[in-house]
């Protein structure tokens, strides 16, 4: 069998007679040689193990190696329609067991907003911060009404449970007369006075807008309550993620 080899060099080469050689040497087949035989490091003579462990292994009986499987496709059934939130009472449709949640109907009963007018000059012209986050408010009435049967609805149809985080949106076009910096320094003060369960708001300026963050089980009860505090006209739309805007008032 014959190998045909082109041959190229460079005009400078001072032995271009060598080339052939080395080339013809390069591609003779690789020298090869046999293995060793393998010798382990400790003696072997193929009757017993060269590492005993020092206990025996434990022996499972049939019955007990059956309890097992059964005990795992019992738990791989369950694992397949697991509900963390069976059985416990925050996660029942009726919201009048937790104690700690904020009654809609106390609305009238919060502080005069004629206040908040007198402080709002004087906050705007220092307060330039862009978030505000409440804190639990031990205070709180033990109530709350139900969200409403549409809002119900409209949370079963999207899948969306009471405890997922939602978004108010309030944009310049409804606060009337008021300027964005106005009802910011108002929004303020109601939440550092813990009037907002579990808030927290954003003032997007570039926007022309405030954010305000809840729960979907309050949403109804901050709503009404940023409408009345802070004289807004118009409709408020409330924002989920990846579901967009779900709801109005």
């Amino acid at each position: 069998m014959t190998t045909e080899v082109i041959l190229h060099y460079r005009p400078y080469e001072s032995d271009p007679t060598q080339l052939p050689k080395i080339a013809e040497k390069a591609i003779q087949d690789f020298p090869t040689r046999p293995l060793s035989r393998f010798i382990p490091w400790f003696p072997h003579d193929g009757s017993k193990l060269a590492l005993k462990p020092k206990k025996s292994s434990p022996v499972i009986s049939e019955e007990a190696a059956e309890d097992v499987k059964r005990h795992l496709t019992i738990l791989d059934v369950k694992s397949q329609s697991y509900d963390c939130t069976v059985d416990l009472l925050e996660f029942q449709p009726n919201l009048k067991i937790k104690k700690h949640l904020i009654q809609s109907h106390t609305l009238g009963e919060q502080t005069n907003p004629g206040n908040l007018d007198k402080q709002s000059g004087k906050e705007k012209r220092h307060l330039k911060r862009s978030w505000s986050v409440s804190v639990p408010n031990s205070n709180c009435p033990e109530k709350i009404l139900p969200l409403s049967k549409k809002l119900q609805d409209i949370l079963k149809s999207l899948n969306l449970h009471s405890f997922y985080r939602a978004r108010w949106t309030i944009e310049q076009n409804i606060c009337d007369t008021q300027t964005l910096e106005d009802i910011w320094a108002k929004l303020n003060h109601i939440i550092r006075h813990k009037e907002l369960p579990y808030c927290n708001a954003t003032v997007q300026r570039q926007l022309g807008q405030i954010w305000v963050f809840c729960d979907i089980m309050y949403c109804e009860y901050v709503g009404n309550l940023l409408k009345e505090r802070l004289s807004l006209t118009g409709k408020m739309n409330l924002f989920v993620h990846k579901c967009g805007v779900i709801f109005s008032m």
